[in-house]
């Protein structure tokens, strides 16, 4: 028996083939470094929740925009490369748990200071 639910395990091998195709596949001039961060899979394996962070933060709502216009690509690719009976529907979402991890640090930084 394996250790994680399928769905975990989907995720994570998902998550690694998304990065590939991202960093291979899409050609457009606009889009800037960015990082899959995390893949989150609805328990039935039909949707899954693509977490990404982007260098700039300016860039984020065009980073967004072209990963939208591509997804009929990303899952077209995926579909070759992951061997499953349905292939899940992919929605693409900034990663906040960078900035909230920032905001922390900043904080605890605020609070050396003061002592």
């Amino acid at each position: 028996m394996h250790p994680y639910k399928r769905s975990q395990r989907l995720s994570i091998l998902i998550r690694e083939e998304i990065a590939d195709i991202i960093m291979r596949r899409i050609k457009d001039p606009r889009l800037g470094f960015v990082t899959v961060t995390d893949v989150e899979m609805s328990e039935d394996l039909k949707i899954a929740r693509i977490f990404i962070s982007v260098m700039k933060q300016e860039d984020k709502d065009t980073t967004l925009e072209i990963l939208n216009a591509a997804k009929g690509l990303i899952r077209n690719e995926v579909s070759k490369r992951v061997r499953t009976k349905f292939i899940p529907n992919i929605e693409f979402r900034i990663d906040k748990s960078i900035e909230h991890g920032d905001r922390i640090d900043k904080l605890l930084r605020e609070i050396k200071e003061q002592m």
